[in-house]
């Protein structure tokens, strides 16, 4: 019969914030979706638990109940990353890993025809279980023998667990207590109002009537849990990077020599990429210099291409601007690939005056030559003070523009980096206010107080914010802040 691992680490967000501030080990810890006093609480930690702090929660009313609660949230890309990683450790003990797509932190694993390389089954899943400790990751492990009882005997137990026998499986899957699964809350409190707590009690109910009164999701989990739907492994099939590697004979520092190097190598690689029927959407050079160590660039066109001419123009702007430190005794260039657009083609299409495509060629040249952070986007977000207000984020590509029709012209107010102090205002000014020099004249009119206070939950603040109208026709916005017991500039409105 065929063997079957579950894989679970549990709270893995969790373990992942963990793993990056170990300093907070003892401490209340929890995984919030924002790092704002309307965030939701995720994950929380034993000791967290113990100060009454459940997911669910705002930040704000968690950080009332402990005030030593160390919070942050965990990115989605980095979650996706550590899934990678694990997937690869995991696929050195098995050649058929497949990760939850639903759940992040859940593996499946094929254990089938592993006893003969390991001694036994126990041995192969302790090999995991430990392979992970060493990656700062605490797991769950159970090989049985379906994949719905490994997941809910992995997600209810600890450490490692190995069944023997089909019927050992299902006796232990009664016990399994339906919180541990991912049942929707309004069906597990219906069901609990009726004494049903595990899987045991669940699968004692008729599957149909599960299904009018609960609908699918609950008749699927009564059907999986019995039994009667199991799904098989569905592993992953990697596809091997397409990359190259150079190792020169001698340290290289001239530019134009190493660049001779790349138009040798990078043809080939195009040309295997069009025999998989992909695109090179971003290009990945590693040099290992002669006594600086490694130095990563990244190289993406405007859009995912297979000109070898327009990869190569981006190459020499960024080696360029690089200005190479030292010499380079090896290189390495990593292919990350896509599936191309199938456009489809259009005889009579109207050509908008604006050439996009020319606008993202320039673009991508200029993150060539100055690196990826010279061409960004503001993103509007919900922080607490104005400066927080919108995010600074890659911009990778151009779309084409949506203007909304305005009937009336809207005042633009523009905020400055940081804040500029002002010199103290004196009790009494003869000649007015005179907030931004000579040329402009003294302020004639104010708007506000418009306060700004709270940030508690990281520093007190308390802004009182006003507009002030020079003589000249300038238009501030300038704010006292009674913290610091000054005025500041924070911006104009045009």
């Amino acid at each position: 019969m065929d063997r079957m691992a579950c894989l679970d680490l549990p709270a893995f967000p969790l373990q992942l914030l963990l793993r990056q501030h170990p300093e907070w080990r003892g401490h209340p810890v929890a995984v919030v979706d924002s790092d704002q006093p309307r965030g939701i609480v995720l994950w929380v930690n034993a000791s967290a638990r113990a100060a009454r702090i459940l997911s669910g929660m705002s930040f704000a009313a968690a950080l009332s109940l402990s005030g030593d609660l160390r919070a942050a949230p965990v990115p989605k890309a980095q979650i996706d990353r550590a899934v990678l990683a694990v997937s690869r450790r995991l696929r050195e003990q098995s050649p058929h890993v497949e990760p939850s797509a639903e759940e992040p932190g859940v593996f499946w694993l094929d254990a089938s025809g592993l006893e003969p390389l390991y001694g036994s089954l126990d041995a192969w899943a302790a090999g995991i279980e430990t392979g992970l400790s060493a990656m700062g990751l605490s797991a769950v492990v159970v090989v049985g023998f379906r994949r719905f009882a490994t997941y809910a005997l992995a997600r209810s137990g600890q450490g490692v667990r190995v069944l023997h026998d089909a019927a050992e499986e299902q006796a232990a899957l009664q016990e399994v207590p339906l919180e541990r699964l991912a049942i929707a809350p309004g069906t597990r409190d219906a069901l609990a109002k009726l004494g049903v707590h595990s899987l045991g009690a669940f699968l004692r109910l008729p599957s149909e009537g599960i299904r009018r009164r609960y609908g699918k999701a609950a008749f699927d989990l009564h059907r999986m849990a019995s039994g009667e739907l199991n799904l098989p492994l569905q592993p992953e099939h990697p596809v091997e990077p397409v990359t190259t590697r150079l190792i020169l004979d001698r340290p290289e520092t001239d530019v134009e020599r190493l660049m001779a190097l790349i138009e040798t190598r990078l043809p080939p690689l195009l040309e295997e990429l069009a025999g998989r029927g992909q695109v090179l959407e971003e290009l990945r050079l590693l040099f290992r210099f002669e006594r600086l160590g490694e130095h990563k660039e990244r190289i993406r066109p405007a859009a995912p291409t297979l000109d070898a001419r327009q990869i190569l123009e981006l190459i020499r702007l960024r080696l360029s601007a690089a200005r190479l430190p030292d010499g380079v005794e090896e290189l390495h260039l990593l292919v990350r690939a896509v599936n191309p657009e199938q456009r489809q083609l259009e005889l009579l299409a109207v050509r908008p005056r604006r050439d996009l495509e020319a606008a993202n060629r320039a673009l991508a040249r200029v993150r060539a030559a100055f690196g990826e952070q010279s061409v960004v986007r503001a993103r509007l977000s919900s922080g607490h003070l104005p400066e927080n207000s919108f995010a600074w984020e890659p911009l990778s590509r151009l779309e084409p523009a949506h203007p909304r029709t305005r009937l009336q012209r809207r005042l633009v107010r523009r905020l400055y980096r940081r804040p500029i102090p002002l010199p103290p205002r004196p009790r009494h000014e003869p000649d007015g206010w005179m907030l931004h020099g000579l040329e402009q004249g003294p302020v004639v009119r104010v708007w506000g107080p418009y306060v700004v206070a709270g940030g508690w939950w990281v520093r007190a603040l308390h802004r009182e914010y006003h507009f002030a109208e020079t003589r000249k026709g300038e238009l501030l916005w300038v704010f006292y802040d009674r913290v610091r017991r000054g005025w500041f500039v924070h911006g104009q409105v045009e």
